[in-house]
């Protein structure tokens, strides 16, 4: 998996039985492989500005660098690839338009490299067949939210924090139609761009949210950034890095220099955005779900945002009378959730059996994820 922030590739091994509600998984291993700063600049740069050829050399390009992670993670996990079942490859998002006249999305890192270097039948592209059937094609990681972290009587919501931050809702016992996801906004992508801003390159993100907890928020610059129309769409939605990269930076840094503002408070404000859109959202879209109110209600934080201390405090002032917590404390590194998601996803393909959760995405019917590339030398 590597996410819209670009930083690099998290990779696991696990091992995986049953399906539904019965699905168990355990994490056998993980590897973090960053990217050089070189090649993630020039991810991001294509995501938006990218020629075609770019985009060519660079998907078989991406394609290397995620066959070296699988391989990696499996010798961590002292196996061999040919004990490996199969790989379940997100890919790089390098744009993604739900709302075009013809929606569509596009994810990097050519499969058959994969496939061909590690040997093993490799599933990839998980989004466009959701898109075919009528959704957005995100989020895909509720099915896995439902089938890991369901509780049978406490309602939970587990909201990942990465370059976009999106929600799963899981009333108590919840079945797979009352499951509810969506895109709340940016999580670490706006930060992310202000603090390499300042930096001049030095610093990709802001570490343990020290930069945020220097400042003092501005309430204009805040103000204006909570008019983005996106935040107030009702769901099915999903966004990305065309509405919060950078033709959103760039103009909220402007407002943040006519109001004369050091970096510091402007990084403590795009960390407010992000917590305050994310409460914004529970309010609007699931509050109203509850029965009992947000009572006993469970926050489970996973991704990069989990780690952001000043981000998590703000959260909790926000969402106060619910318990925030990371799945760290359910036994779950937060930086391996979603590469363990896709494990699964992939499972479920190899298995005939659909991965979506059409409540979520807006798809017309659920449907098996992902093209396969068998393996094989």
């Amino acid at each position: 998996m590597s996410g819209t922030s670009a930083d690099g590739i998290d990779a696991v091994v696990a091992e995986i039985s049953g399906a539904g509600s019965r699905l168990k998984a355990r994490l056998v291993a993980h590897v973090v492989q960053s990217f050089n700063p070189a090649l993630r600049t020039r991810i991001l740069r294509a995501s938006l500005h990218g020629t075609v050829a770019e985009l060519c050399e660079l998907n078989f390009e991406l394609g290397e660098e995620f066959a070296k992670a699988a391989l990696s993670v499996i010798r961590k996990a002292k196996l061999s690839p040919t004990e490996i079942d199969g790989i379940g490859s997100h890919g790089q998002t390098v744009h993604h338009l739900p709302n075009a006249k013809f929606p569509s999305t596009l994810q990097i890192g050519e499969p058959a490299v994969i496939a061909d270097r590690t040997g093993i039948t490799t599933v990839a592209d998980f989004r466009v067949r959701d898109m075919a059937a009528g959704g957005q094609g995100a989020p895909l990681v509720p099915f896995v939210d439902w089938a890991l972290f369901t509780d049978q009587s406490r309602p939970r919501i587990l909201q990942n924090i990465g370059g976009i931050a999106n929600l799963t809702f899981l009333p108590p016992r919840a079945e797979l139609k009352n499951v509810r996801a969506f895109d709340t906004g940016p999580g670490n992508m706006v930060i992310d761009a202000v603090v390499n801003h300042f930096s001049h390159g030095q610093k990709a993100y802001d570490r343990n949210g020290e930069w945020a907890a220097r400042g003092k928020v501005s309430h204009p610059l805040l103000a204006e950034m909570l008019r983005h129309p996106f935040l107030k769409k009702k769901p099915p939605k999903t966004t990305g890095r065309e509405e919060f990269g950078e033709r959103f930076v760039k103009p909220t840094l402007a407002h943040a220099k006519r109001l004369k503002l050091i970096p510091e408070d402007i990084v403590a404000t795009v960390t407010t955005l992000t917590a305050k859109s994310i409460a914004d959202s529970y309010k609007r879209f699931v509050w109203p779900k509850l029965r009992n109110g947000i009572k006993g209600l469970q926050v489970i934080l996973a991704g990069g945002g989990a780690k952001n201390v000043t981000l998590r405090k703000m959260l909790q002032n926000e969402l106060a009378g619910s318990e925030i917590m990371t799945v760290q404390d359910l036994g779950l590194l937060a930086e391996t959730k979603e590469a363990l998601a896709f494990a699964i996803l992939a499972h479920e393909t190899l298995a005939g059996r659909p991965g979506n959760v059409p409540k979520a995405t807006g798809a017309k019917h659920p449907v098996v994820l992902g093209k396969i590339v068998p393996g094989g030398k």
